[in-house]
């Protein structure tokens, strides 16, 4: 969903189950490639019979801010304050569910007791993630039905729980089932059912086996082949592009992040989380006045600044991912050095240049990119971040630009010019490096400024001269 103070986003819907420590009284750690999950008991509908001793947590007010400092990916609160919203953002909601929640026929109603035996219980095993809305639990239903089914059989699907205590609430409860009922489209998470039953608000997605982008661009050590990260960027424009331009009523999405994209098998992406997506302007009103609301380092500068909000709010963000997968540095991060905490305003003056741009592509990948498709997509990233939200290219060109960049060959790693900046960034990393290469070359060691065979420290690991480990840490909620 959206936003929550004390809450890492939902973002792995599907991945090995997780190994977890204990950090602290309150909190459990995964130790593999999983997000951190803050007082689990939250997640525990009060319906279910589970262990007694974890008990819920209360969260703050909307408008008062948790100071925790977890590193992880967290949402962040609305960047104004509430006496600058609109009346329609800021007033509470109560539930009433004859004149607010429409039904799709193709979604199916769950009983509460069906999803509780369908994720066992909704046991700490079974949870796949924790955000502002609730918890995801991960479950097996009947392949046509609403009927649970033993584990490993019928259809796996992901069991979102709302948190009686959370700050999301009812209201974008049913935001995901009246927008993700009606909009069906391949870029587009699969929303299966739902459950209302007393006060338990429960949603039935479909089954995501290789989590979110975040996760694969951020949190594993292999990084992703730069074939991969154009298709997936496709993927998410064409489920962009399908929002603004061809569902039957234009929506914006308003929260477009690396975790909010969710990753098949094939890994063709889908946009999830439509807990903030609004119905976009109508007639001859060109924008929506709403309270903002969003993750900082994603939101447009102007809709921050003013509320009003349009397609091109989307744009931008698309922008700031397109940008995130170019570099595989996060939007915000407090561990960079002064002036690169801002992705945007750190790689903006390289954007339009052709030969500095390849300072601002994932060291991560060692070349191993196109060289015209990574020009063509930084200067589309370019475009996205105008400031300017007029000038910003629509969702379908943004299509059309992408569809060809990830069948290009001409890999960096052969170019003179990608070699010799390589050289240079290992005289960075290594002092002693310029002062050898002249030794280096003459051993033939290095040709063109490149190693011509594998390089190794006495009594260490084999390593890259050009690797580099960064620590990488999103920042803290902001208001």
């Amino acid at each position: 969903m959206g936003l929550d103070s004390d809450a890492v986003k939902v973002g792995i819907w599907g991945v090995e189950k997780p190994k977890m420590r204990k950090k602290k009284d309150d909190d459990v750690v995964e130790t593999g490639c999983w997000f951190k999950f803050r007082f689990l008991g939250k997640c525990m509908p009060s319906g279910s019979k589970v262990d007694s001793s974890i008990s819920g947590s209360g969260t703050q007010d909307v408008e008062s801010k948790s100071t925790n400092d977890t590193g992880e990916d967290q949402p962040v609160a609305p960047v104004v304050s509430s006496s600058t919203t609109s009346n329609e953002e800021s007033t509470p909601s109560t539930p009433k569910m004859g004149e607010e929640l429409k039904i799709s026929s193709q979604l199916r109603k769950f009983a509460f007791n069906e999803l509780k035996s369908a994720t066992r219980n909704f046991r700490p095993e079974s949870l796949l993630g924790e955000g502002g809305f609730g918890c995801v639990f991960k479950g097996w239903v009947n392949d046509c039905g609403t009927t649970p089914v033993r584990p490993g059989t019928g259809l796996t699907v992901a069991v979102k729980t709302l948190n009686h205590d959370g700050l999301q609430g009812h209201k974008e409860w049913l935001a995901e089932v009246n927008f993700l009922g009606d909009l069906i489209h391949p870029n587009l998470v699969k929303l299966i059912g739902y459950c209302i039953e007393d006060d338990q608000r429960l949603l039935v997605y479909e089954f995501m086996p290789r989590g979110s982008l975040e996760n694969h661009l951020f949190r594993r050590s292999l990084p992703l082949p730069w074939s991969t990260r154009m298709k997936i960027a496709l993927g998410a424009a064409e489920g962009l592009a399908f929002l603004h331009e061809e569902a039957e009523r234009p929506v914006i999405y308003r929260d477009f992040k690396t975790s909010n994209i969710l990753l098949d098998a094939d890994y063709n992406a889908k946009l999830s989380d439509f807990g903030l997506a609004k119905d976009g302007p109508e007639g001859d009103k060109t924008h929506v006045s709403t309270r903002v609301m969003g993750t900082y380092g994603y939101a447009a500068p102007e809709y921050v600044m003013t509320g009003h909000l349009t397609s091109k709010s989307d744009v931008y963000s698309f922008g700031v991912v397109l940008l995130e997968m170019l570099t595989g540095r996060r939007s915000m991060d407090k561990n960079r050095p002064n002036g690169e905490h801002n992705l945007v305003e750190w790689a903006r003056p390289c954007l339009g240049e052709r030969r500095r741009f390849y300072r601002l592509i994932d060291p991560r990948l060692e070349g191993r990119f196109s060289i015209k498709g990574a020009q063509k997509a930084a200067q589309l990233a370019s475009c996205c971040l105008y400031r300017d939200p007029k000038s910003r290219p629509l969702m379908s060109e943004v299509v059309e630009i992408l569809k060809p960049l990830s069948d290009l060959k001409d890999m960096a790693c052969s170019s003179p010019h990608f070699q010799a900046l390589q050289a240079e960034r290992a005289g960075r990393f290594n002092p002693n490096a310029r002062n050898g290469s002249l030794k280096l070359q003459s051993e033939g060691l290095l040709k063109n400024g490149q190693p011509t065979r594998s390089l190794s420290i006495p009594n260490g690991p084999h390593v890259s001269p050009y690797h580099r480990n960064y620590s990488h840490r999103s920042p803290k909620p902001i208001i």
